[in-house]
């Protein structure tokens, strides 16, 4: 599933537009504020940035040139009412992807979405999983964490993958263990400590994102 932010200071039009986004199950993020946008954009990866140019602190045309600066390879649209060719070519030489004028149509903004999503060989569709900072690619078994690649054994991607997908759960050791190991596995249980052990170190040394769960086993929250 794709992910995208919205950085839009008019909260009607912000509104709108992720509305109508998750009706065409995008995660959607979104920021009134021109350095919170900034902020969320250069610190979670995303699929779109849909970027308004008139923002209060931080305008989106600094914005842009400041993520590109930074590396930021995020599809990048602006969204204005400023239906002028100086803000057009501004933007395209900053490193923007697309540019719509406001007012625009559901349609027209979904249709440059895809149109870009496609460029960046990004499908919509659960191949890729999202939590917090992270991105699993599920069909080239890569992880990123913000924008640095994770390097995990398969039994490590698979138990993050299978943590993702029952976010909120309380999974036993058995549970963990019958799935991601077979329930023919006679090895050692504490296997699943082992790995939820790697995991935690790898991707967050102070296990605030995966809880242990006295009696039972671990939780993703």
């Amino acid at each position: 599933m794709a992910r995208i932010l919205i950085i839009e200071d008019e909260l009607s039009i912000q509104k709108m537009i992720e509305y109508d986004l998750k009706q065409l199950n995008y995660e959607i993020d979104s920021a009134l504020d021109g350095f919170e946008g900034y902020k969320k954009a250069s610190s979670t990866l995303y699929d779109v940035i849909l970027l308004d140019i008139m923002l209060p602190n931080m305008n989106g045309l600094d914005i842009c040139k400041k993520l590109r600066q930074e590396g930021n390879e995020a599809y990048i649209i602006m969204l204005t009412a400023m239906d002028d060719e100086y803000n057009k070519i501004k933007g395209f030489e900053i490193g923007a992807d697309d540019y719509v004028t406001k007012p625009f149509s559901p349609r027209e903004l979904a249709a440059r979405i895809k149109a870009g999503l496609r460029r960046k060989g990004v499908s919509k569709n659960d191949d890729t999983l999202y939590y917090n900072n992270l991105k699993v690619v599920q069909s080239s078994y890569q992880v990123f964490n913000g924008n640095e690649k994770v390097e995990l054994t398969l039994k490590e991607f698979e138990l993050l993958v299978y943590l993702i997908i029952n976010k909120g759960k309380a999974l036993s050791r058995d549970q963990l263990l019958n799935k991601l190991w077979g329930f023919s596995y006679d090895g050692d249980s504490r296997v699943v400590d082992v790995h939820i052990f790697k995991l935690r170190d790898k991707l967050d040394p102070k296990a605030e994102f995966l809880k242990t769960v006295r009696g039972i086993g671990y939780i993703l929250i």
